[in-house]
């Protein structure tokens, strides 16, 4: 069966010699992936699909029907077999004659476990039962775009009619319900009623559709939301989006974007710190700069897939991008925020019960500006992205349920298709054809016991989430240590250094631990301040701001003839003390926008109090960044505390300790080696001999200097600033004087 022929848009990608190597679990993980591939089918994380397999029952050896789904917080794009639930379907069917009706079905999705086939840790979704009750072996269920677009127009069932008779097809409508028990039911009900039916639309949200085998169900759902996609976009060329243009787009929209987004991250990150992504994409400068833009917006999203992630609404801020400045959209968004969070709080007391979690952060995820595009924010880069990408969603459908519209008046409230059981049309708000979910459902899914518990079972977050830490020098020795270091414990790192390919590969390191979002290499020369500047543009683009500024870079000149020459001194002072000046500097602008507590912690030496003949400019340069980490932490507080660390020497993993050098320091202090040894084993000769001269007799590894760094850097050292910590073994010479 091929659905090639009658495909416009998406893609049939099943390929035959693949599906026959596999076994049901295997179609169906197969089935997800592929339609979990196209982001126009279903959102990230978004829908879930089933197989009803008969496998033998471990106890007894007998046949027994298993319901295979998609596990709660799987993703169909990357979902494995060992992401899917399984459960007994007679003991699904079985939980029909405990049901008492739609104001306890959280009580039938506490029984879920008890139904759970083999040792399976995976939780069931709160799907499980409109996939066991619907009779047909494979169902998806998903969110494309053009589908919601359909079940979110206010003359959706119409139109949806319109469909079956223009394409060949049966599909029902079902008004709102949010999902769970009762909507199972009333799936099952659907299908009993329409005989013959290939889909159901559900009112506000979305898709059903089903087959007989693993094929039969890809192609069927392939070909309706293809075609779906056909009706929706026919309708669209026909019409002037949302309402015609209002503002033209700034052609400065990225560089008015890159000069807020430390100004908006911290403000809407006063409560939980949050991690940014910033969009010029078509489709959301489109909207932004609509004449329908701040009514659709205010609205919300209809889909509960999108509203989890994008919140109730974004927050639309009104700036007139040809007439106002930069200090004019400060102004709006600060009022806007705040008109936002009291808005926010009043939807939270008109529907919150004593038994409801505590009000969650009432600040936006997602920030619409006219002329400027959309930001938008999560607890990591990947859900910041994601978040953007379901509002992205969210335009297409408001877009296409306008366009259904045809322009014609506005329908009566009383005649909305959406409404029914679970809300009354009066709950709903439409705005040019578009029906957005009800406050009132919207809230009984957001503070959802079943929803709290969803979020309770995810990993605690670990030190440094949240953050976004540079690391200058990140590329070798100390600066690598931190940085790998920084995304074991959470943080979002970004390796800065000279060497850009060195850099890269501690970022590629760094993404093998944290995810490749997580972390990033940009390339920085600390004695130029346009250089500096262009690598913290960087990390504002990527992340949106910066909360931990780490410098490790230094030079030690290498004396020649033993003497070093003017112009070593020059450039060893110009790298080791002018660089950390123009690096702290031109950070405080980011981190003075952002009115979030950061810190920064630079790398002086145990030379800065311990004078040694030959290293004058590398003693001075470090006496000298001691100095000026005192100095800069008085500058930036109270909300930048600047620290230090002061090593003695480490050796390994140092670019500072080239062969040359390291055989020149075995040479001066008459320790015995081998030429023809390799390097490692000569730093490590040269790091013996300077552990013997401290108490702890101990080789300082870099790994020590970053355990250091981070603890300044973090929320243990919250009341220290303007300090140095000695990671010197207990060298007698460097002791406070």
């Amino acid at each position: 069966m091929s659905a090639s022929n009658s495909l416009l848009y998406l893609d049939d990608r099943w390929d035959e010699s693949v599906a026959r190597t596999l076994d049901e679990p295997g179609l169906l993980r197969y089935r997800s992936n592929l339609l979990g591939s196209d982001l126009r089918i279903t959102n990230f994380g978004g829908g879930n699909t089933s197989a009803k397999i008969t496998v033998s029952d471990p106890l007894d050896g007998a046949p027994r029907r298993v319901l295979w789904v998609k596990g709660s917080g799987g993703d169909l794009g990357s979902i494995k077999t060992s992401g899917f639930a399984t459960l007994y379907l007679d003991k699904l069917h079985a939980l029909a004659s405990r049901y008492r009706g739609a104001a306890f079905e959280d009580e039938i999705a506490e029984m879920y476990p008890l139904c759970t086939f083999g040792p399976n840790p995976v939780a069931a979704s709160i799907d499980t039962a409109l996939h066991a009750f619907l009779p047909f072996a494979h169902v998806d269920h998903l969110h494309p775009d053009w589908g919601i677009a359909l079940a979110a127009a206010a003359n959706g069932r119409a139109k949806m009619e319109e469909f079956n008779r223009t394409f060949g097809h049966r599909l029902a409508w079902l008004p709102w319900q949010r999902p769970g028990f009762e909507l199972a039911m009333m799936l099952n009900g659907a299908v009993e009623e329409n005989p013959g039916c290939d889909g159901v639309v559900l009112g506000g949200h979305g898709l059903f559709t089903w087959g007989e085998t693993a094929r039969q169900c890809y192609v069927n759902t392939l070909a309706i939301i293809d075609q779906l996609g056909q009706f929706v976009l026919d309708h669209i060329e026909r019409r002037a989006l949302f309402g015609g243009q209002r503002y033209a787009p700034r052609d400065d929209c990225g560089e008015i974007a890159l000069e807020m987004l430390p100004f908006m991250r911290g403000r809407v990150s006063v409560r939980e710190r949050r991690i940014a992504t910033y969009s010029a994409a078509p489709e959301a400068l489109r909207f932004v700069n609509s004449n329908d833009a701040a009514a659709l917006a205010h609205l919300g999203t209809s889909c509960p897939d999108h509203f989890i992630r994008t919140k109730i609404r974004p927050l639309f801020v009104d700036w007139n991008p040809q007439a106002q400045d930069l200090i004019g959209l400060r102004t709006r968004i600060d009022e806007a925020l705040e008109t936002y969070r009291a808005e926010y709080a009043r939807y939270y007391q008109s529907f919150a019960q004593p038994d409801s979690p505590a009000m969650r952060d009432p600040n936006p995820a997602v920030v619409l500006v006219p002329g400027v595009g959309m930001f938008s924010f999560g607890k990591s880069k990947t859900e910041s992205r994601i978040t953007g990408e379901f509002y992205i969603n969210a335009i297409h459908v408001m877009e296409g349920a306008s366009a259904l519209g045809d322009g014609e008046a506005a329908r009566a409230p009383q005649n909305l298709p959406q409404a029914g059981a679970a809300a009354p049309a009066s709950a709903f708000h439409v705005h040019s054809n578009y029906v957005a979910l009800p406050e009132s459902e919207a809230f009984r899914i957001e503070y959802w016991r079943l929803e709290e518990a969803k979020i309770r079972r995810q990993p605690p977050e670990k030190e440094f989430s949240r953050r976004i830490v540079l690391v200058v020098g990140g590329a070798s020795g100390i600066g690598r240590e931190t940085a790998l270091l920084a995304a074991r414990r959470g943080a979002h790192v970004v390796v800065a250094d000279r060497n850009l390919a060195d850099a890269s590969t501690v970022a590629a390191e760094a993404q093998a631990i944290a995810g490749g979002e997580a972390a990033a290499a940009v390339g920085i020369d600390i004695r130029l301040r346009d250089s500096i500047r262009q690598a913290l543009n960087d990390v504002v683009a990527r992340y949106g701001g910066l909360d931990v500024l780490v410098n490790t870079a230094a030079l030690f000149p290498t004396p020649l003839e033993g003497r070093v020459t003017d112009a070593q001194w020059a450039l060893t002072l110009e790298l080791n003390i002018t660089g950390n000046y123009l690096l702290v500097d031109e950070a405080s602008r980011i981190l003075e926008a952002q009115d979030l507590d950061a810190s920064a912690v630079l790398t002086s030496s145990a030379n800065a109090v311990v004078p040694k003949r030959g290293s004058e400019a590398y003693d001075v340069s470090k006496a000298a960044l001691s100095h000026l980490v005192r100095e800069m932490a008085v500058r930036l507080a109270p909300r930048v505390r600047v620290n230090g660390i002061s090593p003695a020497t480490v050796i390994k993993g140092s670019t500072m300790f080239p062969r040359d050098r390291v055989i020149a320091s075995l040479e001066k202090y008459g320790i015995s080696f081998d030429r023809a040894a390799g390097d490692d084993e000569l730093r490590a000769r040269l790091a013996e001999f300077y552990a013997r001269r401290t108490l702890t007799r101990q080789p300082i590894d870099p790994g020590d200097c970053a355990q250091a760094i981070l603890f300044l850097a973090g929320d243990h050292a919250r009341c220290t600033t303007g300090h140095l910590i000695p990671i010197d073994g207990g060298l007698t010479e460097a002791f406070l004087r």
